[in-house]
Order: structure tokens, then sequence, then C-alpha cells
């Protein structure tokens, strides 16, 4: 590849440039990071911590500054984003050699994976520098840059990938990412940029790890554990949680949650297995409070100054079940690992307890996906009537949310209305996976009063399955669920609906009527086997669309005893709701400094590039 003139001069004074460049980061990024690390969310890459990645979030300039760390540079490496973590139609920079010269450029893959320099290049490159650890490049690029070829980086999950080159190519275009190593690994980019609460100085910590587990050799472990706090322990406020991760084991702890155990039972046997096993405790499967939960990339969790977590005294269970998922692909055998979450706690019980609210859909199986679906949209509602009746007059406030489905769950959002008009979003991913979930800071605290309605949406996919999906507990099953963390805590702990049923028996019979297959509508049939017997044309397909759209629902107004608030709470009517939210515009960069035009040569001998 010929590189011109201006191009080797400017290589030449880069060394110069990065100094300056190094004083004006650390001055733009001060007051929104710790000082001591300009970096301050880290995540392995690969299975093996060959290449780690570090970032830091600029609001003000709308950017994200990426320093990726390449252990064994080997002839190059690839990084970027996509939909879902696919290698085709990403978006991508790349650093690669020809044997003589390095380069670095922003590229994009087609549908085939085949890969192209962009005609407009948005990933600016920094610095290149060799240290004891290996090849460190750092790097820049707008959440949005207009590119049609580029990846929008929202606030939701963002699916990374990463390609390691092992032989030199001649050009970019002639990489073959069939023959590379590549992954995926998913991550909240866009980190929210709030300050860090004042701690109280009577803080306690609990660990609650399993121990030395021997990791299976399999791609997948979700791994159960039983832990059980002390005799007498008196009422206390959680203020924060960290995780704790075993050395080396950073590329397979996945995620990790804390669940208490229903306060009905006195004793819940002890269990470390996994928790598919046939071994485990039934009584396991009563352990669904959410305490904690860490998911790979995130920091530790803080509570407001005024509000702490409630565990322990009266009226709580002693019993906490520890889940974590190992994430394995590379089925190493013989990893042993005693990671886990670390609890922060006082006794000094703050102003307000924290409570925790689902929102969304019932798990009824009323609620059905069709087969072969792209995209098809369930929603559940918290309704103004439900508010009006279980909130305190001065409302609550929510400062974090956990989005949740199952396997063919894609996109979840819930939407604050109030008097009938969309006001706010209270959490959105546009890239929801249900193998990436946490708990997330809410970037600003939201005010919910009585009369306002929540309304939570979540797209499915069911292009690989052949029977409609219909809702419940199994994992083949789905939900549709935003555990919002709130304070002060009131006695409503589920706000949620489906459809009625008796307006689902109608579609039933209708479906009957207009299709030569008998579709059973008997008495003893279930729904599961009612929805099995649909012929899924478009016209069913589209009748059960509209029946969710427009049909009366059943509503859960529920304390935490499961027991209903008192009312009518049958064929209600679906809230009505006269102005949505508009779409926000993508923000173009104002200026993009050099933009279009070839790669950068870059020089990786050793020292500064």
């Amino acid at each position: 590849m010929q590189v011109p003139g201006s191009v080797r001069e400017a290589a030449s004074m880069y060394g110069t440039a990065v100094a300056i460049f190094l004083v004006i980061l650390v001055a733009a990024l001060q007051g929104s990071v710790p000082a001591e690390s300009p970096f301050p969310y880290h995540i392995p890459l690969d299975p093996e911590g060959t290449l780690e990645l570090s970032w830091n979030v600029s609001y003000v300039q709308e950017t994200v500054h990426f320093q990726l760390l390449v252990r064994e540079f080997k002839a190059g490496v690839l990084f970027g984003m996509s939909d879902r973590g696919e290698l085709e139609n990403a978006d991508l920079v790349v650093l690669w050699t020809n044997g003589d010269s390095a380069y670095f450029g922003d590229a994009w893959s087609d549908p085939n994976g085949l890969i192209h320099l962009d005609s407009q290049q948005d990933y600016q490159l920094l610095q290149a520098q060799r240290t004891p650890e290996g090849l460190t490049l750092l790097f820049k690029r707008p959440f949005s840059t207009c590119d049609p070829r580029d990846y929008l980086i929202e606030d939701g999950t963002v699916h990374l990938v990463y390609g390691i080159l092992e032989q030199p190519f001649p050009s970019l275009e002639a990489i073959n990412t069939s023959v590379l190593q590549t992954g995926l690994q998913r991550v909240q980019l866009l980190k929210p940029n709030i300050p860090t609460p004042a701690l109280p100085s009577d803080m306690l910590t609990m660990e609650i790890r399993a121990p030395d587990v021997l990791v299976p050799g399999q791609e997948t472990t979700y791994w159960c554990y039983i832990s059980e706090l002390p005799d007498g322990f008196a009422r206390h406020h959680i203020v924060m949680y960290e995780p704790i991760v075993t050395k080396g084991n950073e590329a397979i702890v996945h995620h990790m949650e804390i669940f208490q155990c229903a306060a009905e039972f006195d004793s819940v046997p002890r269990f470390s297995g996994p928790c598919d096993s046939k071994m485990k405790p039934d009584r396991l499967n009563y352990c669904r409070h959410v305490l904690a939960a860490w998911a790979l990339g995130a920091k530790a969790f803080y509570y407001p100054e005024e509000a702490g977590l409630a565990f322990g005294g009266p009226g709580s269970s002693r019993f906490l079940r520890l889940e974590v998922h190992y994430h394995n692909p590379l089925k190493i055998q013989g990893r042993r690992d005693s990671s886990g979450i670390r609890l922060y706690y006082t006794a000094t019980l703050r102003r307000f307890n924290a409570g925790i609210m689902e929102l969304g859909l019932v798990y009824t199986p009323v609620m059905a996906v069709p087969p072969q679906e792209m995209a098809f949209v369930l929603t559940g509602y918290c309704t103004d009537k439900c508010t009006q009746m279980a909130l305190p007059p001065s409302g609550i406030h929510i400062f974090a949310s956990q989005l949740h489905t199952h396997l063919t769950g894609r996109k979840v959002v819930t939407v604050l209305a109030r008097d009938g008009r969309e006001r706010q979003i209270v959490n959105r991913d546009d890239h929801y996976s249900p193998h990436f979930q946490e708990i997330r800071m809410l970037k600003k605290v939201v005010s919910v009063h009585p009369g306002d309605v929540l309304i939570t949406s979540c797209t499915y996919n069911t292009e690989d399955r052949t029977l409609a999906t219909v809702g419940g507990f199994g994992i083949l099953q789905e939900m549709c669920v935003n555990y919002v963390h709130y304070y002060p805590q009131t006695p409503l702990e589920l706000c949620k609906s489906a459809v009625d049923t008796g307006f689902l028996q109608k579609y039933f019979h209708l479906v009957n009527r207009f299709n030569s297959e008998e579709v059973c509508t008997c008495p003893q049939a279930s729904v599961p086997e009612q929805f099995a017997s649909v012929p899924w044309n478009s016209f069913n397909r589209d009748v059960l669309k509209a029946l969710y759209d427009f049909a009366p629902i059943s509503m859960h107004c529920n304390k935490s005893s499961a027991v209903r608030f008192q009312g009518e709470w049958s064929l209600q009517p679906l809230p009505e709701i006269i102005s949505k939210l508009e779409e926000p515009a993508p923000r173009c960069p104002a200026s993009r400094g050099p933009s279009s035009g070839g790669p950068t040569m870059v020089s990786i001998g050793g020292g500064k590039g």
C-alpha cells in the first residue's frame, strides 16, 4: 500500500501530539472520574484475557475514549460494535500489518463479513504505545457520527466484537474474518455520571461468596450457593455493594446476584452446586427477592444518601442465595473460583427504606408471542388507578432499574405517562440481551406521583421457533419485567397486567370461525394447548396483536403479601395515551477533525506511535 508523504510527516509529529493530548484528556475528564484513573471502567474482551478494554465517557463532548490493551500482539486486532454481537454489519476499527508497516483505520463489515475501509474516519487514534504489558491503543469516537455505516452508541447494552489477527494481510480488504479468533462481549458503555454518595462512619461489610467452586468445563453454568445471616441479625440498611472476583477469573465470571429467601421458611437446606441440578432443594426456588446484582463491566452500586435496602430483623429471612453465572466458552477445566458480592451495611437506619417494585407483564400464558416473529411487542401496564391507590401523596423516586426477559427478548422500555401524555423514559435498552442483566443506576431520578401510569414494553424475536412462546416461569417461556428500585418503600410490590382471559377466549373462537384448521377451544384445554393449535397465518397474527392493543386487562396491584389492594381489577380499560414521546434524533458532532481519507500509519515497534 502506498502511503502519502503527508501521512509519514504526520506520523513523525505524533510523539509531541500525544503528550499534549494526554494533558487535555485528563483535564477534560476531571470531575467526572476518580483522579487516580482517567479510565475507570475495565473488562476483559476474550476468555483468555489477551485483550483488555478500558474506557471513559465524556457527556460534555459526547465522546467515548477507549484504551485497548493487546497483551500478545501478533499481526493486528479488530474491535467494534454490532446490533447483536455479529461480525457481519459491524462498525469496526482495525489495526493491521502488511509485514512492513502497521495501519489503523475506521472500517465496517458487510452482510458477508467482508471488511471495508470507511470513507468517514470517525475512530480517531490518539496513541499507540508498547508497554511491558503489551501494545496499548488509545482512541476515541463520538456517541453519534451520522455515518450510516456506524453504530449509534446509546444508553443500554452494547455488543462489542473483537478479532485477533495472527498473520499479516496485504490490505484491510484482504482480512478474512472467518480465519480469525473472534468473539463478543456485552457491556453498558455509557455509564451514568453520578457523584458518589457519602457513606456512614459505622459501615460494616459482609462477603457473600461461594467458596472454592470447581467451575464446570462447559460454556454456561449458573451456580447456586446458600448463605445464612448470623443468629439474631438485626435490621440493617445496605448502602452499597461491589463485586469480589477471584483473580484470574475476570473473563469467566459473567454476572452475579444475591436473592433473599421467603420469610415463611424457618430453614433452607445448605447447597452449593449448579442451579439446574436435580439435587437442588426445592426451597431455593423461593429465594427470589433481589438484594444485589452485578454484571461484567459494572462498578460498585450505591444507594442514595437518604435511603438504604433493609435486610435482617423481624419478618426477614436469614437465608440468602448467591447465583454466579460462569461464561466459559473455551471450556477450561480445573478452574477454582470463590467470587461473590461484598455488601456494605449500617445499623444506623437511613430516613427511607428503599423498595423494589415489579412492573410489566404478569407471568401468565395468556400473553404469547407467535412463532417466526422478528419483532413482536407485548406491553404491561401499571395503571393510574393502582398508583392513585397505592402510592403516598408525595410519590416515590426511582433511582435504579433492572430489565428482565427470557431468551427471545430483544428490547425493553418503561415509560412514565401523566395526564394521558408520555413524559419520561424510566429505562430503555434497544439492544437488550437476556444474557446480560444488571441493576443500572439511572442518570436522573424519576419521580412517580399518584395517578401516573408506567408502561413497560418488550420486543421479542421468535424466528427460530415453530410454536407460540407463552408467558411463564420456564426459560423457554417468556417474561417482561422491570424491577425498579425506589424510595420510600410502599406496600405496593407488584404493578403488572395481562390481557383479560375472557377476551382471549373470544380470540380463539374467532380463529376457529375463520380458519379451516380446528383450534381447540374446549374447556379442558389449557391456554398453551390452545396457542399450540393456532395456525399462524398473517390473519391470526394480526388479530392477536390487535387484541393485545385494545382488549381490557386484568390488573395485579399487589402488596408484598401477594394480596391485591382492595378494588375491582378485572376488565380494566387500557390507559389512554394521547401523546407519545418523540424519538430523539441523533446529534451529529459539530466538528470531527480529520474524518475522511485513508488509514493512519502507526509505529508499533516500540515507544510511542
